[in-house]
């Protein structure tokens, strides 16, 4: 290295090779010096010896060519500043080593000073614009000063840009840090992250130890207890410690400090930090530290204690919320999640085998709420709760399953049938009141059950779906069969609504005749279902299933648009009867757009609507009387004709019947087969009478034989349909059967 003459500050002064050992912790700047020449490493490190920038003194890496570096550089991973020789053993060794600090190493932070002896190996220009380097010097013109001031600026360069990255990562750090401590489980895992955080965001290893405030105050009743509710490293033996008991004098002052004054502490070589949400229960954190921290990691510190304070109030809020989840809040028993969760536990353990479970609803408490009031119905849930716990004893997991639905898993023996009855032949007292109350059960057999928690709740649903829907106040127990039942409507489903896109729905069309005439009067249109395997449907199986879905009310729209389109195609060809009859179930007829569905449907056709019969069952009539007396007024307003379906079969009010628009009964084929029996036509000859007394044509289902028809006939019957008549056809069959009917 050359000197200018004169400068004072530029003499170099050759002192002994010796190194001052710096103590242990003290925080350095590492400068490489990568040479070919021995004597640029001594006269750099001379030239520097002492020298602190930026308050810290200067560690010196030295190597002598690329491979070397290469090796040394592998093992590094915070050198601040590199001083690299342009030619070592090859004219392009500095340069290359450029390529492997950035592109190999990642390190963009470090700073690297090229220095060549041999300028014309390496245009400034060229290297500076080429290559990520900070700074190009020769080495004749590096005096002392000039080094020291390229050195101190490529120093401050290099901790700016560690700060701002620091703050970066920091601020990142925080932000997932604390979204992690929001899915903690309690104050202890909560506290144990934060000993994991800190120390991650700090950069040291997480030796550190957490306390809390204790709830119990000292026997003067106002000093509260510190203990240590999480520790990790050599600390561990701390865990669960009063902060009294801690035999380190300065760790236990310090947290006692910090606790007590809430204000964090840092040292040369540890910290306590504070912790305090809007709760009374503050957190102080003590952590050793290999070195004291800078001004921007304190900040950092105190924005993430900020963020972990309103984590701190939010472990109450998760807290309620766990219990929430699993703990219905009137009853204070476990609810359906809870249930399911102990199910599956049962399920995993080796009394399974012995165990049941089984739901039990209260029969009529829908209307007990409505005509007592929703006070009254609470208290009789938790007296019914109150009786279960007691009458069947600790052994049972007892659940709220929804409204008054309770859930029972215990062994089968303790849960029998009987013993559950026997739990309310007394009545319940609520208010000074004696209530009866009784009970539908469904029931399910965890012995063999290869599924889990969910589905055999699902299970007992059905089970006791089952109870309520054949005989309230019993019990059922679920079987195999009823599985395979449900899974097979609800397979049924899933192709009802396949084939309702895929059209493989279609309708057939029976006519109907006039029994003393023998003249054709009408049609009715029947849905049929084809699968693609050719299979027929029953419409028995299928039609329920499109009511419970909804899907009824686009598959009605769509039987009534193609039953009127096909009415006007045979009137085209001469063959049309004088009306074609569409069933309608009740669900179609509560829609409100109903009455517009049927002039959309009568308009976009041309049918005139006096040629439209729709058929509606007894239960259609009965199902809100003034809404559907509303709507077949409307309908027979429009010219629609209106016959009641099946009748016979719903016990209709007469009374009622005489108000509604209709124009026709229709017996139900059940009564014409009663003509085959001892009794006799007894029925169908009571609905004819009816039908003549209240002005309404009677039209029979069923006939099968002629026989059928003749005692029909005979009695005053009007009109018929059935097999002996003709089988329902497609319209291209009927077509040919209405022009040779005779």
């Amino acid at each position: 290295m050359s000197t200018m003459p004169g400068d004072p500050d530029d003499e170099l002064v050759i002192l002994e090779d010796h190194q001052e050992v710096s103590p242990p912790n003290l925080r350095t700047w590492k400068i490489a010096i990568v040479d070919d020449d021995e004597d640029v490493h001594h006269t750099t490190k001379f030239a520097l010896l002492d020298t602190k920038i930026l308050n810290r003194p200067l560690e010196f890496i030295h190597t002598y060519s690329k491979k070397q570096t290469r090796e040394v550089f592998a093992q590094h991973s915070d050198i601040a500043v590199v001083l690299l020789d342009v030619v070592m053993e090859t004219e392009h060794a500095g340069l290359e080593l450029v390529s492997f600090i950035r592109n190999e190493l990642k390190w963009h932070d470090t700073r690297i000073i090229l220095r060549t002896g041999q300028p014309g190996y390496a245009p400034e220009e060229e290297a500076i614009r080429d290559y990520d380097i900070n700074d190009y010097k020769t080495k004749s013109e590096l005096t002392r000063k000039k080094l020291l001031t390229a050195l101190t600026a490529a120093i401050r360069s290099y901790e700016q840009i560690r700060t701002i990255d620091a703050s970066r990562r920091g601020l990142h750090q925080i932000i997932t840090s604390s979204a992690s401590f929001t899915v903690e489980h309690g104050i202890q895992a909560f506290a144990a992250g934060v000993i994991t955080q800190i120390a991650a965001l700090c950069g040291v290893p997480p030796e550190g130890l957490l306390c809390a405030q204790a709830d119990e105050l000292d026997h003067t009743g106002n000093n509260p207890r510190f203990s240590v509710i999480a520790s990790a490293g050599h600390y561990s033996s701390l865990m669960n410690c009063s902060i009294d008991a801690i035999g380190d004098k300065k760790i236990r002052e310090s947290l006692q400090y910090v606790l007590t004054h809430r204000v964090p502490q840092f040292g040369e070589h540890d910290m306590t930090l504070f912790f305090s949400g809007q709760g009374n229960r503050p957190l102080a954190a003590y952590i050793d530290l290999p070195y004291a921290l800078s001004e921007i990691d304190q900040q950092l510190l105190e924005v993430f204690c900020s963020n972990l304070g309103v984590c701190l109030d939010n472990l109450s809020l998760v807290s309620q919320l766990k219990v929430h989840a699993y703990r219905d809040q009137l009853l204070m028993l476990p609810n359906r999640l809870k249930f399911i969760e102990q199910i599956d536990l049962a399920l995993h353990q080796a009394q399974s085998n012995r165990a049941l479970v089984a739901l039990i609803d209260i029969d009529d408490f829908a209307e007990i709420n409505d005509v007592l009031g929703h006070h009254y119905g609470d208290l009789l849930l938790k007296a019914v709760a109150d009786r279960l716990r007691t009458d069947l004893g600790d052994t049972n997991f007892l659940a709220r399953i929804s409204g008054d639905v309770f859930g029972l898993l215990g062994l089968e023996s303790v849960l029998h049938p009987d013993k559950l009855k026997q739990v309310f032949a007394d009545p319940f007292i609520i208010e000074d009141t004696a209530h009866a109350v009784s009970m539908s059960i469904g029931m399910v057999a965890l012995q063999g059950y290869e599924s889990d928690g969910a589905d055999v709740l699902k299970d007992a649903s059905i089970a006791l779906k089952r109870t309520k829907g054949h005989q309230r106040g019993s019990y059922t127990i679920f079987t195999r069969e009823m599985g395979v039942e449900i899974r097979e409507r609800a397979r049924l489903m899933q192709h009802l609504h396949k084939a309702f896109d895929a059209e493989r729905l279609f309708l057939m069309y029976q006519p109907q005749v006039d029994l003393h005439t023998r003249k054709i009067t009408g049609l009715e249109a029947l849905i049929r279902w084809r699968t693609d395997e050719g299979h027929m449907i029953p419409p028995g199986d299928f039609i329920p299933l499109a009511e419970h879905s909804g899907l009824i009310i686009s598959l009605g729209a769509w039987v009534l648009r193609t039953a009127c389109f096909t009415m006007v195609r045979l009137q085209r060809a001469g063959t049309a009867p004088d009306k074609i009859g569409v069933n309608v179930s009740v669900i179609q007829f509560r829609q409100p757009d109903f009455i517009s569905v049927v002039e959309t449907a009568l308009r976009d056709s041309g049918l005139s609507p006096h040629n439209l019969e729709l058929e509606i069952t007894e239960s259609v009539t009965m199902a809100g009387v003034n809404v559907f007396e509303e709507s077949l007024t409307k309908l027979k307003k429009i010219g629609v004709q209106i016959a009641i379906d099946d009748f016979g079969t719903g016990f209709s009010s007469l009374s009622y019947l005489d108000k509604l628009p209709v124009d026709r009964l229709k017996i139900d084929r059940a009564f014409v087969n009663q003509i085959d029996t001892p009794e006799g036509p007894r029925i169908a000859e009571l609905i004819t009478q009816l039908g003549k007394k209240l002005n309404l044509h009677v039209i029979a289902e069923g006939i099968e034989t002629e026989h059928h028809w003749d005692v029909l006939r005979t009695m005053g019957c009007h009109e018929g349909q059935g097999f002996f008549i003709a089988r329902p056809m497609v319209e291209d069959q009927l077509k040919d059967w209405l022009s040779n009917w005779r």
